[in-house]
């Protein structure tokens, strides 16, 4: 079947992330951007609290945090920045950010992210890639969600982003066995898992919260040599070169990188849209989940679309965090 007309912006794969803003004015607007200290979450941070938003860096280095705060209010004159603590792989932190929430939220980032070599787990046992990437931001999604149906009723619109990747073609949620306690590990698929689960997130997300004014997509910022990439392995690193040399992507600056977080974040043709999935400012094709990823990274696999998963997901992720 043909698929429905995408949703297209006047951004692209050289847009950076004071292109998306410029001349808009988000006085008012309330955020939360999670991994805020560095790469693209300090950028997107930057250029929201550049155009007026009230901003808070969720994080896990509170010191970091601090600077990190100074520095933005320096660069754009916007006092309303401020941090608090947030380690998305301990849900006891998650809580007591949601707890100490007060007042309406418009915006929620979701742009942490870890990618291990080795295999970590959590306290609960949970293998932690998909324990931060995921779990750590559907309790926080759960637990801010009156605030954003508060946001949403104060200005028609609340949206969540969730920053995916392109490496969600590589796996897959693999409900049988999501931490990997039976199958031997590879870093990769957990990252990928993690990456889909981002994604199908922001489908379920929709489907539930739309009706009161919420609604959430999943964005790949394309390939950004960022914090995330300190602890790999030089396999890692190694085969990213040979995706770049196969022409699977091409580098992006930071702010090419937080330019589609801020499409999602910003742009009209999303502010009452979810569910979708974006690449370079545009919502990407869905292609089948046997396609090759080559000649393909600007698309999105089925699997990470899918709504039977999605729904699957929500309810084994709310299940997980939801244990005593």
């Amino acid at each position: 079947m043909p698929q429905p007309s995408l949703i297209r912006t006047a951004f692209d794969a050289t847009s950076a992330a004071d292109d998306v803003v410029a001349g808009q004015n988000l006085a008012g607007v309330r955020a939360v951007v999670t991994g805020a200290t560095s790469g693209l979450g300090r950028e997107t941070a930057r250029a929201l609290a550049s155009v007026g938003a009230d901003v808070t860096l969720a994080v896990r280095d509170t010191a970091l945090g601090a600077t990190v705060a100074d520095d933005i209010v320096a660069s754009t004159g916007n006092r309303a920045v401020s941090f608090a603590h947030l380690d998305l792989a301990d849900l006891g932190t998650v809580t007591q950010f949601t707890d100490s929430w007060h007042g309406p939220l418009h915006l929620l980032i979701n742009n942490a992210g870890v990618m291990r070599p080795t295999l970590g787990r959590t306290p609960q046992g949970w293998e932690l890639q998909f324990a931060t990437n995921h779990l750590g931001h559907f309790a926080l999604a759960l637990g801010l969600h009156d605030a954003l149906a508060a946001g949403a009723n104060q200005r028609g619109a609340a949206r969540i982003v969730a920053v995916t990747s392109g490496a969600h073609m590589y796996s897959p949620v693999v409900f049988d066995d999501l931490h990997f306690t039976r199958r031997a590990y590879d870093p990769q698929w957990a990252y990928a898992q993690s990456k889909t689960a981002n994604s199908l997130f922001a489908v379920e997300a929709t489907r539930r919260w739309a009706p009161e004014g919420i609604v959430a997509n999943a964005v790949n910022p394309g390939g950004v040599s960022t914090g995330l990439q300190r602890d790999f392995t030089q396999d890692m690193k190694d085969h990213l070169d040979r995706l770049e040399a196969a022409g699977v992507f091409t580098y992006k600056t930071i702010g090419q990188g937080a330019a589609t977080t801020l499409v999602a974040a910003t742009a009209p043709e999303f502010a009452h849209n979810g569910g979708h999935y974006l690449d370079d400012g545009n919502e990407a094709a869905t292609v089948p989940d046997d396609v090759d990823l080559t000649g393909n990274s600007h698309a999105v696999k089925r699997w990470a679309r899918d709504p039977a998963a999605a729904r699957q997901l929500w309810e084994v992720s709310l299940a997980l965090v939801r244990q005593p």
